[in-house]
């Protein structure tokens, strides 16, 4: 299966990753499995204001330089990643 978001599908679980939304709400501090699992149980309009903070940058496609922040759509990869490899 092709990956939608290459550089996602490398991230480690256990990677340290700070959630953070654009309504100003308190940040999730965790890992990437806990983004990608309170990210599964956000409401649409709380998704789109979704960002993860990464502490290590990853690649992304299309960009000479690596990224330290995930969007919406790269969460959502990460939530599906997660939901395939545990079930």
């Amino acid at each position: 299966m092709e990956q939608k978001f290459p550089g996602v599908a490398s991230i480690p679980w256990d990677q340290p990753a700070t959630m953070i939304d654009l309504d100003g709400k308190p940040p999730l501090i965790g890992t990437i499995r806990d983004c990608a699992v309170h990210f599964g149980l956000y409401k649409p309009h709380a998704r789109a204001q979704a960002r993860v903070l990464l502490t290590q940058p990853v690649h992304r496609e299309g960009r000479k330089t690596r990224t330290w922040l995930l969007e919406p759509e790269e969460i959502e990869a990460l939530a599906e990643r997660l939901k395939r490899e545990t079930h």
